[in-house]
């Protein structure tokens, strides 16, 4: 970081903090700070759950991916547009005709009290593990290289700027700052691979610089790292819980003005996530087209390309990029986990009488306690040492999701599934799925035999769930019916429909393309 890249990054957030007052101005006076009055566009929604979905990690890992493997790890971002299609078209019309605030206030509709307050609880654990804490353990590390300050401090300066548009204008600031910061992801990202593009000497060039099978999105099963057939069953399983079920990711789609907003932002968030290849695989394939002979840590093809190929500037533009992505991720998270324990736990629970004041008040006091946690698990990761606790928790997290997946599959599309067998998917399912990942991530001497690959072994947990709750729904005494919440009374946006049926026409010819 030199003079000119510190000015871009003081010009960075002193445009974000502007934008951010500006949207929480144009929030009404004592107006809920959780879903922007229902006020948000296709724009604001597509920005803001690519936003939440990418990361720093996300950045360094793409381009690591795909200097190690091509664009084969793009079928995470490629095969999301089905589950994202299924939120557009099943679950967000049931979401807003239900019109909750929360997604555990949504299943206690569907089964009761009980199961509202586990999945609220559920959520709020998931929500400062998976998003809070590794989010800024992966931020920190970066932060701390440029600033040299502790990792604590580093954590500090991340939750106070997200939580202060959290706090200032909830979901509203959250989501106009995620426009802005979004777009200069994508110019800058694009800039790194249009120039990389020149160095190298062009796309044909690139292809013959890197291996054939490269450019190949499914591999045979005998890959070790990207099997095709576990991709196909297993990502379904976590894209319905990431896509679908997270509070984090669903909450910009609940705040919609309308269905048809709804529909149009997922639809955009679809589109952008073709990018993803683009942006954070590509730059990994050029790096090692350009730097494969020279560079041994695969974690470093992002930084190498910045560091190669921008000038004094664009550098301090980078960074600016990545605080970005951390700054849009915790601030949705900050907002979803303010919002889950103030309606499904403060107001449902100890005050259902209260006033929109003091739900605002418990909610940013929510958001504080919750920033302050996470430092404080942030600080306690970083002290273990010898052990990559960002991807054991991420892939224990893996484990996570065919409970999830399970409990809202089968409360959704079947209605004899019975309160009974969902709290069961959520608590002994849980615990049973995470000794299955724990005993996956170190396998005692007794278990040392070939484990299935992670993704297929989470559709074989998602699978023995579902049979579990159907024969505990068909052998329930307590046959208790509640009502499948109906979807809102709106007609399909034909111009959602028909935009929707083009990206599925432009995803299909990608995969046939690459393949």
């Amino acid at each position: 970081m030199q003079g000119l890249d510190w000015v871009i990054l003081a010009i960075y957030f002193f445009v974000l903090i502007t934008i951010g007052l500006w949207a929480s101005l144009k929030r009404k006076k004592g107006g809920s700070l959780f879903l922007a009055e229902h006020s948000l566009r296709w724009h604001h929604i597509g920005f803001s759950m690519w936003g939440t979905n990418v990361g720093p990690s996300m950045l360094i890992a793409s381009a690591s991916a795909g200097f190690t493997t091509g664009i084969v790890s793009g079928n995470y971002a490629w095969y999301a547009f089905v589950f994202i299609a299924l939120l557009a078209f099943v679950f967000a019309p049931r979401y807003l005709g239900a019109k909750v605030h929360t997604l555990p206030e949504f299943m206690g509709l569907r089964f009761g009290q009980s199961t509202r307050n586990i999945l609220a609880w559920y959520t709020i654990v998931t929500i400062v593990i998976s998003w809070l804490a590794l989010t800024l353990f992966a931020g920190g590390i970066l932060i701390r290289q440029v600033f040299d300050i502790p990792m604590w401090m580093s954590a500090l300066v991340l939750l106070v700027i997200s939580a202060f548009f959290t706090m200032l204008g909830g979901l509203k600031a959250v989501a106009y700052t995620n426009v802005y910061q979004m777009i200069l992801l994508i110019v800058v990202s694009a800039i790194l691979v249009i120039v990389g593009l020149d160095r190298v000497g062009g796309i044909s060039a690139l292809v013959d610089k890197v291996p054939a099978d490269y450019w190949v999105m499914f591999k045979p099963n005998s890959d070790e790292a990207f099997p095709w057939l576990p991709i196909i069953l297993g990502y379904p399983v976590m894209g319905v819980w990431f896509w679908c079920t997270d509070q984090s990711m669903v909450q910009p789609v609940l705040a919609a003005k309308d269905l048809r907003e709804g529909q149009l932002g997922t639809n955009f968030t679809g589109w952008l996530k073709i990018l993803d290849v683009v942006l954070y695989i590509l730059p990994g394939i050029i790096c090692f087209a350009l730097f494969g002979d020279t560079l041994d840590n695969p974690d470093e093809a992002y930084l190498t390309m910045v560091e190669n190929l921008f000038p004094v500037g664009m550098v301090g533009l980078v960074f600016a990029v990545l605080t970005a992505c951390l700054v849009s991720t915790i601030g949705s998270a900050l907002n979803a986990l303010s919002t889950v324990f103030t309606m499904d736990i403060y107001v449902k629970r100890f005050r259902p009488n209260a006033s929109q004041r003091r739900i605002n008040i418990v909610g940013r006091t929510v958001t504080v306690a919750g920033a302050l946690l996470a430092i404080i698990m942030t600080v306690a990761i970083d002290a273990i040492k010898g052990l990559n606790l960002f991807n054991v928790f991420q892939s224990v997290l893996g484990f996570i999701a065919p409970p999830m997946a399970a409990v809202f599959v089968l409360g959704i599309f079947w209605k004899r599934c019975t309160t009974r067998a969902a709290n069961f998917a959520l608590t002994v399912g849980t615990a049973f799925c995470l000794i299955v990942g724990v005993l996956y991530l170190w396998p005692p001497e007794w278990l040392q035999f070939p484990w299935p690959h992670f993704m297929l072994l989470s559709f074989e947990l998602f699978v023995i769930l579902v049979v579990s709750m159907v024969v505990i729904s068909l052998t329930d005494s307590d046959q208790t019916q509640y009502v499948i919440p109906a979807p809102v009374r709106e007609r399909y946006s034909k111009l959602a429909t028909t935009l929707w049926l083009a990206l599925a026409v432009v995803m299909i010819s990608l995969y046939v393309f690459f393949n």
